[in-house]
């Protein structure tokens, strides 16, 4: 799995440099976001710029940023979410639980003008 992990105060932005979201990867994915998904954490941002497909396990990745970061109610904001990866999240009903940017600039201003 490749992907960077940058940070501006405390808010993370994890840029996955892999063009699939999936069983090969989902497993590193979910131990590098259980680390990361602390209760310190005001938000995530997910940089899903280079993913052209996802599947259930990657979806299961994303679920459990979600429940880490749940409690302190830090949003999750997916960025350069691709036409086949948002009908995978609107099929599984999950589209409702994340925010949504084209960049991670946009996702930046918007966690600093308080969502």
């Amino acid at each position: 799995m490749r992907f960077s992990i940058d940070r501006q105060d405390n808010i993370a932005i994890f840029t996955l440099k892999n063009n699939k979201l999936d069983a090969d990867i989902a497993p590193q994915l979910k131990a590098e976001l259980l680390i990361l998904c602390q209760p310190e954490l005001e938000a995530l941002v997910f940089d899903m710029t280079f993913v052209e497909h996802v599947d259930s396990t990657g979806l299961g990745a994303l679920l459990l940023a979600n429940r880490q970061l749940k409690d302190t109610e830090a949003p999750i904001i997916l960025v350069g979410v691709k036409e086949m990866v948002m009908k995978m999240l609107s099929i599984s009903q999950l589209d409702s639980i994340f925010d949504y940017a084209e960049t991670v600039d946009e996702a930046i201003q918007y966690l600093k003008d308080g969502n």
